[in-house]
């Protein structure tokens, strides 16, 4: 490892999981860190605690298990033996007043298999028969790019859209299909459709293209992806870095060496003066920072919008149910106009958090859509209704609750919207114009956890080679000696 006074002193802005990996990187590399979060705890959207004496996660549950970043994070922190996998992933749709189960053989709602289409049953006649049309219509012009719902509508229709590619992007991004971007939300199936002019057949060409045997699509921690953060703060702080809660980031201001961060409330403000900065905050507070140092950066970054949400987690005797809940959850489409946009059955998707509670089951249903933050203005005991009137409606519950938990999640979720590809590209073009600067997390190349721990190890990079860079800068016109008493 390279002594860390000659590596540089690199502040880390935000707490989330992607600035606590970039600081990871960082420290382990050699440089000196200072992460600093604004709030009282470190983490972000990833937060765990107990409902009914079970350990359950508030946000984040999981992460992609077929991307490496991730699963390699977790054992790089000694934490493999603790990975969990779903006990099922079989879930359903709620759509014209019944469940249907997800049709196999789709790309994130695009069907590949019409026989598997018909059979689930989602789709009306009228619009199970507009899907094949896409097979012999002409291509669809699209230039840069398209909204969801203009290109996956044109190509096999609205209802297809409205019923099965909202639900699971409104699932990720919790977004409008009118507003998301086709290019950023939909990357793979994108890449392939502009070599088919079918989306069906381009959907075929992801899934074929896929390895025969991928193992889960999901992973957890035993005890909660919410234990991660502290996982990761810990390690930082074994490798000299210094993690801060509550010191909240004001301004950043170039200095002759570097970047001075002003810390804290106005009246009583703190000065800290580094070589390098990441931040790893969401986009309107990475706009304000940068506002006066690149205010291309920051007019690009304050057009990233967010969408609010809640999540009301219940947990039940087993005996509320008429029969266990098979599936691990269901989906809900906007066009169904429910305060519900998805529930997930925890227990029975993750087996292990009730081993010791076999007569429970755990529940947790999300509320809030971009554009629909009236819905969250309800107080807890509203948004628990709501919830608990869905379970009775589609699960046949007949009991209260044991136990309940909402958690409010304002502003936490990104909006991909059209463009938005071309708006990350100018975002990093600008803050490459700030020596020793790097941003990273959820608002630029993926919302998940694998792709906000690669956003945060391509910020560690670029500072450590700026680092790097103005080390051998600093040392060329020392004479010989002097260069060799160094430390390496």
């Amino acid at each position: 490892m390279t002594d860390q006074s000659h590596r540089g002193h690199v502040a880390v802005i935000g707490g989330g999981v992607a600035g606590l990996t970039a600081a990871h990187e960082l420290a382990k590399n050699g440089a000196r860190v200072t992460l600093l979060e604004g709030t009282a705890d470190v983490g972000g959207k990833l937060r765990v605690s107990e409902i009914a004496g079970v350990s359950v996660d508030e946000g984040a549950e999981a992460m992609l298990a077929r991307r490496p970043e991730g699963l390699e994070l977790v054992r790089e922190l000694g934490l493999g033996d603790r990975l969990a996998f779903p006990g099922t992933t079989s879930a359903a749709i709620w759509s014209r007043g019944a469940l249907h189960p997800m049709p196999a053989g789709q790309v994130m709602g695009v069907p590949a298999d019409l026989v598997a289409l018909a059979r689930s049953q989602v789709l009306s006649p009228g619009g199970l028969a507009r899907v094949p049309l896409d097979l012999v219509r002409p291509e669809t012009p699209r230039g840069e790019d398209l909204s969801v719902a203009d290109f996956v509508g044109a190509r096999v229709g609205r209802e297809v859209v409205d019923r099965l590619v909202e639900p699971l992007l409104g699932g990720v991004y919790a977004g409008r299909v009118e507003e998301l971007s086709f290019e950023a939300t939909m990357g793979g199936l994108a890449v392939a459709s502009r070599s088919h002019r079918s989306l069906i057949a381009a959907a075929r060409s992801v899934i074929e293209a896929a390895p025969a045997n991928p193992g889960p699509v999901f992973t957890t921690l035993a005890d909660g992806m919410g234990a991660l953060p502290g996982a990761l703060a810990a390690k930082v702080t074994e490798l000299g870095g210094i993690v801060r809660t509550e010191a909240m980031v004001r301004e950043l201001s170039r200095t002759p060496g570097g970047w001075r961060l002003t810390i804290g409330p106005a009246r009583d403000p703190e000065s800290l003066e580094v070589d390098a900065v990441v931040i790893a905050v969401p986009a309107r507070p990475t706009a304000r920072l940068l506002r006066e140092e690149s205010p291309a950066a920051a007019a690009e970054l304050g057009r990233v919008e967010y969408a609010s949400m809640a999540i009301v987690t219940l947990a039940y005797a087993v005996t509320a149910f008429p029969e266990r809940p098979r599936r691990s959850g269901y989906l809900v489409p906007a066009v169904e106009t429910r305060d519900v946009k998805a529930v997930t059955f925890s227990s029975t998707k993750w087996p292990h958090l009730t081993d010791g509670s076999p007569g429970l089951v755990v529940a947790r249903c999300s509320i809030g859509r971009y554009g629909d933050e009236h819905a969250l203005q309800r107080s807890d005991e509203e948004l628990k209704a709501a919830a608990m009137t869905e379970l009775a409606r589609t699960s046949g519950v007949t009991e209260l609750p044991i136990d309940a938990r909402i958690s409010r999640w304002g502003g936490g979720l990104p909006q991909y919207t059209v463009g938005h590809l071309e708006r990350v590209a100018r975002i990093r073009a600008a803050v490459a114009g700030l020596p020793g600067v790097a941003v990273c997390g959820a608002a630029y190349d993926g919302v998940g956890i694998p792709a906000c721990v690669l956003s945060a190890r391509t910020a560690a990079a670029r500072v450590l080679e700026h680092l790097n860079g103005r080390g051998e800068s600093d040392r060329s016109d020392e004479p010989v000696g002097e260069r060799g008493g160094r430390a390496g």
